[in-house]
């Protein structure tokens, strides 16, 4: 298991005991939790040197590129569409369907 992540899974857990430390101390030993502050920022302030202790002795790795996907071009691929691919109705991506059959707006005009 990767150190970090053994780090960041144990924080909970230590820093509630932590809080049963100090729950303990304030029955026998009179310690409050008013005046045990300064412990618990001194706790979280370990953990937090000991997680970046070890992110700088073994640095996260970046992750690679994205598999090409089929159907989209590569990138910095040129694009194979003409003018006369473009201008034809029917042959592009529209949102509104083009019906061949039907010319009654080339009419009206």
């Amino acid at each position: 298991m990767n150190q970090y992540l053994f780090l960041r899974r144990m924080r909970g857990p230590i820093i509630l005991l932590t809080f049963g430390i100090t729950a303990i101390l304030d029955e026998y030993a009179g310690i409050g939790y008013s005046r045990s502050w300064p412990l618990y920022l001194i706790v979280w302030g370990l953990l937090k040197l000991a997680e970046n202790a070890i992110l700088a002795q073994h640095p996260p790795t970046m992750p690679g590129q994205y598999p090409a996907t089929v159907g989209y071009p590569a990138s910095g691929a040129t694009s194979t569409a003409t003018s006369a691919d473009i201008s034809t109705p029917g042959s592009g991506t529209s949102i509104v369907p083009y019906d061949a059959t039907s010319n009654e707006d080339e009419e009206r005009r």
